[in-house]
């Protein structure tokens, strides 16, 4: 029976099923949301439905000459499975606090790393110069905002008395106030607000990708159901990056008639948030991002962490 029940929560609810569409819905929102800051109609609700259905049944999935076949064709997977993992770990401790299991925050940051990291290694497999290009970037990328990420991180973990467990960061701003309204709480939240744009590749930081400049990147030789699954796993972490910045900085997820207004629009805000600043900045340089992570981005987590510790 407990089996059952992890199947049912990867698979269908909180997993899989629900996040896929609850994906390509935010997904939706962004879209719709670029297409008026652009003064243009954008697409109607069921685009992105649309979009991966004629992707995963309609197109052919083609591999390139010479790559390895189950290593390109099977990193989109793996990353799928991490993508799915985060969302189910976040929610469920959501909606049981208590049901959570110690060190689950931990292994959601080790599971986000790993959706950017199978992509990286399946456009190396391809074989194509402007995929490798864009792994490359990647990685470059990855270790420019790894650093200011945990280091923001760790000021939910202090101010919740050291938990390492979402339910319990939950439960602690429940009883003692959101974390956003704390001054090192507000520093580090901006901190990592920036650090997940450039974990979801959007602008200023979509660098690997860049169409303009290496047609794509990493995604270039990807198409047909592998092509589908990669755009649903950024879909699903689109969707799951923000709850997960509502669980540690604004209180988490709530259910009552008030506190549902509350998560929406704590959502909705930092959702925004993410597409005003994707659709108001301009591309940045992968030396620029080094530069603006270890520096600006690091110096503010660092700070955060300091006034966290000092109480503030």
């Amino acid at each position: 029976m407990k089996i059952a029940e992890q199947l049912f929560l990867f698979l269908v609810f909180p997993g899989l099923l629900f996040s896929a569409t609850m994906g390509l819905f935010v997904g939706w929102i962004d879209r719709k949301l670029t297409a008026r800051l652009q003064w243009r109609a954008g697409p109607p609700w069921y685009q992105n439905f649309v979009d991966f259905i004629k992707l995963a049944l309609y197109k052919e999935t083609l591999v390139p000459h010479g790559a390895p076949k189950i290593i390109f064709l099977g990193m989109p997977i793996v990353g799928l499975a991490a993508a799915t993992l985060v969302s189910t770990l976040v929610l469920v401790s959501n909606v049981k606090p208590h049901s959570g299991f110690i060190g689950d925050l931990i292994v959601v940051v080790y599971l986000l790393l790993i959706p950017p990291l199978s992509l990286i290694i399946g456009a190396f497999s391809s074989g194509n110069s402007f995929a490798s290009l864009g792994a490359s970037r990647e990685m470059k990328l990855m270790l420019s905002y790894e650093l200011p990420f945990i280091l923001a991180l760790a000021v939910p973990i202090m101010k919740s008395g050291s938990a390492i467990r979402l339910g319990e960061i939950i439960l602690y701003q429940q009883s003692n106030g959101t974390l956003i309204a704390s001054f090192s709480g507000a520093i580090s939240f901006f901190a990592m607000l920036l650090c997940v744009q450039a974990k979801l590749g959007f602008i200023p930081f979509d660098i690997p990708e860049a169409e303009t400049e290496i047609i794509a990147g990493p995604y270039i030789e990807y198409s047909g159901k592998a092509l589908a699954i990669l755009k649903l796993t950024k879909s699903i972490l689109m969707f799951v990056v923000p709850i997960l910045l509502v669980t540690l900085y604004f209180g988490g997820l709530a259910f009552s008639a008030a506190g549902i207004v509350k998560t929406i629009l704590s959502y909705l805000f930092i959702l925004i948030l993410m597409i005003v600043i994707k659709n108001t900045n301009p591309r940045v340089r992968i030396d620029q991002a080094l530069r603006f992570f270890w520096t600006v981005i690091t110096l503010l987590a660092v700070i955060s962490v300091i006034f966290a510790y000092l109480g503030y």
